[in-house]
């Protein structure tokens, strides 16, 4: 996700850092290759020329100029503004969704036909019944787009909220008022209504979500739109602004938005905060969107606590505590817990998604490995364990060549797989032997050895 403005922006940042002294020569051209990076990002012109001018005022400023470190300061600089640019300055509570008002608080999803704004609304149907024990009814108002219903009935089924049906017969506003009384009857919290996108903007689709919004009074109204159509995000973003009070934006389809203008664009056009950034295509791939952080992994510094936060969603903090304990008094690592690990790392969003959130140097350091086929072999690895018998997976040294044969065939792969799975058994079972002793650091430095993919 926004790949070619970090790289860009993470080499200007090693080079400010790199500097014992600012002058206004070297400073202006530092800026000069943050506006180029952000343009060819295709963040709009009016939020570049503001954001320039603002680091400018405060690169040549005594805060800078007098620190022990400005080419640090500058740094400090860049991400407060960056931060500012998505939200940050909108404060710390702009981002977070009300609720207050009497149950149910309805939220009105808006956007155009295609930014994926029926998924988004079951995303974000999981998302509040997870993170904030919600009770949540969905509806469709969508009454045009074949299958729009049936849809939304679907990805809220594999949610698990409550669906509130409807026909392409009603109207919208009586759909939305229908779904409303029925929530209020069924004690829901939350009523998240799905309306209609077209393929472009008219009158006549402002008129009828106007009519909708109107009816229902809803405590947010959501501009839901695609990170990846980059200029038009914002022209469609300022037509949505101006016939609708609109409380924030949900930028979808972001993990392929290599260059990254529209998340740096849309809030400086409309003045409102982005809420949610949808992540990945997965039911669960929508996170809460926090400008700070997002500026630190545009820069290249990663977003570590969201990593803790993804560590701590996807690990089994109980069975994390008993491995330690079982490594600590002498216990033997076998290939439960191998299977075990790899079931955890593939519960924490696939390495492509943890390494996003990782600092620039850690990502150039993973550049050659290909990903995808890392995650591929984690799966065909978790086969071939499958394929073992109780024995065997608390024994591996039982696996000889007659046993290698049938679990191959178990798995459906060739014998040479099950060779090099045991093999980067061995390695982490090593590792965890240092780690007995305390040795986290010669670990660390054997990660990259043992994971598939990872040479």
């Amino acid at each position: 996700m926004l790949d070619n403005l970090t790289q860009r922006l993470a080499k200007v940042v090693k080079t400010m850092r790199g500097e014992a002294r600012l002058t206004e020569a070297n400073t202006a051209e530092m800026l000069r290759e943050v506006r180029l990076a952000l343009l060819e990002a295709d963040v709009a012109l009016p939020a570049v020329r503001e954001f320039i001018a603002k680091v400018k005022e405060k690169a040549l400023g005594e805060e800078v100029i007098g620190s022990l470190s400005p080419g640090q300061a500058l740094v400090g600089v860049v991400q407060k503004e960056l931060g500012a640019l998505m939200g940050a300055d909108l404060g710390p509570d702009a981002s977070q969704l009300s609720f207050a008002q009497q149950p149910p608080a309805v939220i009105l999803m808006a956007g155009l036909q295609g930014v994926g704004k029926t998924t988004t609304t079951g995303k974000l149907a999981k998302y509040l019944k997870e993170e904030k024990k919600k009770k949540v009814l969905t509806v469709s108002a969508d009454v045009y787009r074949p299958a729009a219903i049936a849809q939304l009935e679907s990805v809220t089924k594999q949610v698990g909220a409550d669906f509130f049906p409807s026909t392409a017969s009603d109207k919208p506003v009586d759909i939305a008022k229908n779904a409303i009384d029925w929530a209020k009857k069924h004690y829901h919290d939350v009523v998240i209504i799905d309306t209609a996108g077209r393929l472009a903007i008219d009158e006549a689709m402002m008129q009828e979500i106007a009519a909708v919004h109107a009816a229902v009074n809803p405590i947010e109204t959501l501009f839901v739109v695609d990170a990846m159509v980059g200029q038009d995000a914002i022209n469609t973003a300022k037509a949505f602004n101006d016939a609708l009070p609109l409380t924030g934006v949900i930028l979808t389809k972001l993990d392929g938005d290599s260059r990254g203008g529209a998340a740096l664009s849309v809030r400086h056009v409309t003045g409102k905060p982005i809420k949610f950034a949808g992540v990945s295509e997965k039911l669960d791939g929508l996170e809460a969107f926090d400008p700070a952080r997002m500026a630190n992994r545009v820069l290249g510094m990663g977003d570590i606590l969201a990593l803790v936060e993804e560590a701590r969603k996807g690990v089994d903090m109980k069975a994390a505590a008993d491995m330690a304990n079982k490594i600590k008094s002498g216990g033997k690592f076998d290939m439960n817990d191998f299977r075990a690990q790899l079931a955890q790392m593939k519960k924490m969003g696939g390495m492509a998604g943890l390494l996003d959130k990782l600092p620039a140097q850690f990502q150039q350091a993973a550049s050659g490995a290909n990903m995808d086929q890392a995650e591929k072999q984690v799966r065909r690895m978790c086969g071939i364990i499958d394929s073992m018998t109780p024995a065997e997976r608390a024994k591996p040294e039982l696996i000889k060549a007659n046993r290698k044969r049938r679990i191959a065939a178990g798995a459906g792969v060739q014998v040479q797989e099950v060779n090099r799975m045991l093999t980067q058994y061995e390695q982490m079972n090593t590792m965890m032997k240092k780690l007995k002793g305390g040795g986290m650091m010669k670990m660390m430095r054997g990660m990259k050895g043992m994971m598939p993919g990872m040479r």
